[in-house]
């Protein structure tokens, strides 16, 4: 498969740069792969298509204020700081991409925060953009995150084109996001409101949570023309017993298990045994989905319009079918669909 195959031109003006109001108001683009049809609806509608009994699988992984800026020792320079993940809390120490990269080099140091709260050391050069950082702070560990959190702010993608904003801490995040690790929220997931969540358990459609904890990577776009050439970044995964329980019954018993977002595809391809069964893990994936790829587990899934050239949109593109996901963002950008992070979903069936 080739990365020309996820080119598409869209105006920018469809890019959605606000969520909606409500959650459950984005419109909802229903794909049938059987059939070919495709059907527009509004996202609350999205229950018609589900039964007692049916599973929706979530990725509860939580987004952390994940971007800073702090200035450079002597000349003052801004930088900005992308937090990916803590190495070893005891050291404070933290894997980041910094900007721009090439003001940084190793011994420098960072100050954070109007009065210099906190001051940062880099120890380590790990790709072009890639500095390891230690934070310098004399306290508990519990002190010093919420400290550095404090001065962080919501990771909304750059290609908004726009600084974040209070609604960002709120609506650029999943209702269910319970486990901090994440620096961009499974966007399927943030069109499921309360009264959403709720009609779905008086229907008596099972709601299953796994956590895969999502990095920068998805939004960048691949630079590899043949796919199988292209290396992801690893991202943790946990599957407790009791999801995983839950999801091989309604496997079992002939459920629809529908994955909310390319996050839980991954997560429950890397996951899953020769008889289909989902197994309860903790470690890392850095599995990459891409046409054509025989899924073991889920039957249908909820996804975004995403940007092109982008691992999200192969991940969709090989569980709907390249043509068909090709003939549906035509339709989308026909249609005036809001695109990407805050844009409007598709429902694969």
């Amino acid at each position: 498969m080739k990365l020309s195959r996820f080119k598409y031109k869209y105006p920018e003006e469809l890019v959605a740069k606000y969520p909606t109001h409500h959650r459950d108001e984005s419109r909802l683009m229903v794909v049938h792969r059987n059939t070919g049809k495709i059907e527009h609806k509004v996202f609350k509608d999205i229950l018609e298509y589900f039964k007692e009994g049916d599973t929706f699988v979530f990725n509860n992984s939580k987004v952390f204020p994940a971007r800073l800026y702090g200035n450079k020792e002597r000349t003052g320079a801004i930088i900005e700081v992308f937090l990916l993940r803590e190495l070893d809390p005891e050291s404070k120490l933290w894997d980041v991409l910094v900007e721009p990269a090439r003001k940084i080099r190793i011994g420098n140091k960072l100050f954070f925060g109007d009065n210099e709260e906190l001051v940062a050391e880099v120890l380590d050069n790990t790709t072009s953009r890639g500095r390891t950082l230690r934070f310098l702070f004399d306290g508990k560990h519990e002190d010093f995150r919420k400290l550095l959190f404090s001065l962080g702010h919501t990771p909304i993608p750059r290609y908004l084109g726009r600084e974040a904003e209070p609604i960002d801490e709120e609506r650029y995040q999943s209702l269910l996001a319970k486990i901090e690790g994440s620096t961009s929220p499974s966007t399927a997931s943030l069109h499921f409101s309360r009264e959403l969540l709720k009609r779905m358990e008086i229907l008596g459609i099972n709601k299953a949570e796994i956590t895969l904890h999502i990095g920068p990577g998805g939004y960048r776009p691949v630079e590899v023309e043949d796919l199988t050439k292209h290396k992801t970044e690893s991202e943790e995964v946990m599957i407790d017993k009791e999801n995983a329980a839950l999801i091989n019954a309604t496997v079992r018993n002939r459920g629809q298990i529908c994955a909310v977002g390319t996050s839980v595809l991954k997560a429950l391809e890397s996951c899953v045994s020769t008889d289909r069964q989902v197994k309860a893990y903790k470690g890392w994936s850095s599995k990459f989905i891409f046409p054509p790829y025989n899924f073991q587990v889920p039957t249908c899934m909820v996804a975004n319009f995403y940007q092109p050239e982008t691992t999200l949109m192969m991940a969709a593109a090989a569980f709907c079918g390249i043509e068909l996901l090709e003939e549906a963002y035509q339709t989308a950008v026909k249609e005036k669909y809001r695109l990407f992070c805050y844009g409007d979903a598709m429902l694969i069936l």
